[in-house]
């Protein structure tokens, strides 16, 4: 990673501490669940992703976790655990989209922006919100029968309703991430001119 892609990737990790509800207040309870909170701690974090690599996509969440757990961790001690998890999985998602994009989309013309293709933020989307809903419900289908902190001690019943509740939540905190975090990488991109990672968009470095 050169000189650049590691001071954005520090931007982007300061970006999503300082979004913290903790410092911000920028915060909604979710209705049918008030101990779940809709924040935008995300949107810098797949900004990452996007516009410099998967690792520094990952290296930001991972450092916002650390934080989280000091500073906002929830009702559940290990919330930020969780949190982390359905992060990872929205951009395994939004990855395999954009990356068959690359192949599909930019297979002809190396140098096209596919940040700038509406048809490809839809797939990321879709796919995010996916991989995210997905993979968190098979995780909490065994956590949250499990003690505090791992879980609350729910039964089957209350698993299975709480497990649909919390994929709502989580398909719309994706639905709103997503492409608020596409829009504003494709102008980060321009602004700054920074050329997409090969994995990621096809252009050379």
């Amino acid at each position: 990673m050169d000189t650049k892609k590691l001071t954005l990737t520090i931007v982007f990790a300061a970006l999503a501490i300082a979004l913290n509800p903790s410092l911000t207040y920028i915060q909604l309870q979710f209705p049918l669940m008030p101990t779940l909170i809709y924040q935008v701690w995300e949107i810098p974090i797949i900004i990452a992703l996007l516009i410099i690599s998967p690792i520094a996509g990952i290296a930001v969440s991972l450092l916002n976790t650390s934080v989280l757990f000091i500073i906002f961790p929830g009702v559940l001690p290990t919330g930020p655990l969780y949190n982390l998890l359905a992060t990872i999985a929205m951009q395994i998602g939004i990855y395999a989209a954009v990356t068959i994009g690359k192949k599909i989309h930019c297979r002809k013309n190396p140098q096209t922006n596919i940040l700038a293709s509406i048809k490809w933020l839809l797939a990321a989307t879709g796919v995010g919100i996916l991989t995210r809903v997905a993979f968190m419900s098979a995780i909490l289908y065994f956590a949250l029968p499990q003690p505090v902190p791992i879980g609350y001690g729910f039964d089957q019943a209350l698993t299975i309703a709480t497990l649909s509740i919390v994929a709502v939540f989580n398909a719309t905190l994706a639905l709103y991430t997503i492409p608020t975090s596409w829009l504003i990488a494709n102008r980060v991109q321009i602004i700054l001119q920074l050329t997409m990672p090969k994995k990621i968009s096809g252009t050379k470095n």
